[in-house]
């Protein structure tokens, strides 16, 4: 038999548990068409790729996504690719009114990238890392300078180069926006992601930590650049979501 990856229950994209089959569900609640997704899963657990920075050898080798008509479709990857992730992420990225699927896909010879699937499979990716072994963290998908369009924002190998990165996607394409480094949001072997997007009453903010880990803070991003601040010293989960629901 091969590997049986251990499930968790879901979370939302303000920390995603690791090996959850039910992963996010489309953000907004509007109806939707009859091919559009709806929610997506990994599946297909597999040990091809000897990584465990989430806590256990198993990843993904098929990306499930459930679609408004009650289909199905499912995309497979090849053998020198993984999903190397929590789950999922589901968000219209573009304003059309149909979600797309946001995964980290890993290579056996260069590391993680961020991609993007749609319901006809995989639209558009960012540049491979470069090195196996090399990961990279979501923190969430917003319009973070208020121009309308999406940003897409990961941390840049989150225990190494502890780097923000920004990238937009339009016309199904990602292009690189803007990088902050000396910020994290994991540590090796942790089974989730701490931080995300939270909107207070302003500007989006993005919650992460100090490369450290020594101060929690929230970092806005707009036509001016990158602006910090700082929430406080404690960086435990549970301060994380204080912040994510604006008490701090």
């Amino acid at each position: 038999m091969g590997p049986k990856a251990r499930r968790l229950p879901a979370r939302g994209w303000r920390g995603f548990a690791r090996r959850a089959l039910l992963a996010a569900c489309l953000w907004h609640g509007e109806a939707v068409a009859a091919g559009e997704i709806t929610a997506a899963a990994y599946d297909g657990p597999t040990e091809r790729y000897a990584h465990a920075v989430l806590g256990d050898a198993i990843e993904y080798t098929t990306l499930a996504v459930s679609l408004a008509d009650g289909g199905e479709r499912r995309f497979g990857l090849p053998d020198d690719l993984v999903f190397e992730d929590t789950a999922p992420r589901v968000a219209d990225l573009d304003g059309d009114g149909e979600a797309e699927v946001i995964v980290v896909e890993s290579s056996q010879s260069d590391g993680a990238r961020l991609a993007i699937y749609g319901p006809d499979g995989r639209i558009t990716a960012t540049p491979f890392i470069g090195t196996r072994f090399r990961w990279l963290a979501p923190v969430g998908a917003a319009d973070l300078d208020g121009d309308g369009r999406m940003e897409l924002a990961y941390i840049d190998r989150p225990h190494l180069a502890k780097t923000l990165r920004l990238w937009r996607y339009e016309a199904r394409q990602l292009t690189p926006l803007a990088d902050l480094p000396g910020l994290t949001n994991h540590r090796i072997g942790e089974t989730d992601i701490a931080g995300g997007i939270r909107t207070c009453g302003g500007a989006p903010e993005m919650i992460l930590a100090r490369a450290d880990w020594a101060e929690l803070v929230a970092v806005r991003f707009d036509a001016s650049g990158f602006s910090t601040r700082r929430l406080g010293d404690d960086t435990s989960r549970p301060a994380f979501a204080r912040a994510l629901a604006c008490d701090l």
